[in-house]
């Protein structure tokens, strides 16, 4: 995904997601990080989703797969089913997205539930299943009211999960852990299943702990510490990762990565950054949102850059925002007292430090 200028495509958004994501841009700045890049902005907060009926959607996502980077900010999903909608659906449909991974990690001086302290990863399936399916409701003639859904997925979609995920495990040394409910849906789940075991055949030196989905977060409450990548069905991720990732201490303490993939092979083709909670309308306008979760997209998305400076930078990202925690510098949802300013004014500080010495170094 090298390019000359590397170019992220910035979809701005609503409330509180827009002010982090203005906060993670600072740091992000090519003065900090040393990594020369462009920027083409979208507004797609709800107002000009409205405006432009969701065409400016389009037009970010065909740019964004155009690039390979985008940076996306919270939005609001308006609760009328006749409105404008969430541009996720939009988003993840035009890049071809297969892949919504995000990370619960250890949180320093932050006491996670359970055993938990090595990361977990949630590999989720971006696209079907419960999400855009057909539902509508009936009167019988007994006068009762019966709803009905049809949802689907894919196997081009479910091998892509599955792969990606065996592939993640070798590269964190993890086990997979976990899988869907296929005694129950053999058909429907089924085939996720049968594309997981495939791809277990494939990479026999990857450790698979297969599991229905019930035994899974079960099992999490009990775990070891080591670990694991857990694949998921669409509505199973979503449910799973928010779990995770308040298991060690907060929802803001990682980023989240939707993966579009190459037609026909497992090269990541589109990466679009997002933090993984919403717009927080309580918080809006008092600065003291956690930035956490929108900085560390920004390094996620530096590592998918292809150049030595990238990542370099990705790095450095990582080890302040951690290291500022560590010495008990929070925003106060982490028991701190610094503001949303103040703790990304720490981390770039942190950030600059880090390059210099190691460019001294080398």
């Amino acid at each position: 995904m090298s390019q000359t200028t590397p170019t992220i495509v910035v979809m701005h958004g609503d409330q509180t997601g827009e002010e982090l994501l203005l906060q993670a841009l600072r740091v992000l700045q090519p003065s900090v990080i040393r990594q020369p890049l462009q920027f083409l902005d979208y507004d797609i907060s709800l107002e000009n989703r409205r405006a432009t009926q969701n065409q400016v959607v389009k037009e970010a996502a065909e740019k964004a797969r155009n690039t390979g980077l985008a940076l996306k900010a919270a939005t609001i999903t308006p609760e009328i089913s006749q409105d404008v909608g969430s541009p996720n659906a939009i988003l993840r449909e035009a890049i071809d997205a297969k892949v919504i991974l995000r990370t619960g990690r250890r949180i320093p001086k932050i006491r996670p539930i359970g055993g938990v302290h090595s990361p977990i990863a949630i590999v989720r399936m971006a696209v079907d299943d419960a999400y855009g399916s057909k539902e509508w409701r009936e009167i019988k003639e007994n006068g009762d009211e019966i709803a009905y859904r049809t949802s689907k997925i894919s196997r081009s979609t479910c091998r892509a999960v599955a792969e990606f995920t065996f592939q993640y495990a070798r590269r964190t040394k993890a086990k997979v852990f976990g899988g869907p409910k296929f005694t129950v849906s053999a058909v429907y789940e089924g085939m996720f299943k049968e594309e997981l075991d495939k791809a277990a055949k494939r990479h026999t030196d990857v450790f698979y702990q297969p599991l229905l989905i019930d035994a899974t977060f079960a099992l999490l409450l009990q775990s070891s510490g080591e670990s694991l990548v857990i694949p998921a069905l669409n509505r199973d991720g979503d449910l799973l990762s928010d779990m995770v990732l308040q298991m060690y201490g907060s929802i803001a303490g990682s980023e989240s990565l939707v993966l579009g993939f190459d037609a026909g092979s497992d090269q990541v083709k589109t990466v679009m950054a997002e933090a993984p909670h919403g717009t927080a309308p309580a918080l809006f306008g008092k600065n003291i949102a956690n930035p956490m979760a929108m900085i560390l997209a920004c390094a996620a998305l530096l590592s998918y850059v292809g150049t030595g400076l990238a990542e370099k930078a990705s790095r450095a990202i990582y080890e302040s925002v951690f290291e500022t925690i560590y010495e008990g510098k929070a925003t106060p949802d982490l028991g701190g007292q610094m503001t949303t300013s103040d703790f990304t004014d720490e981390v770039i500080r942190r950030v600059e430090a880090k390059l210099e010495v190691w460019s001294s170094l080398e």
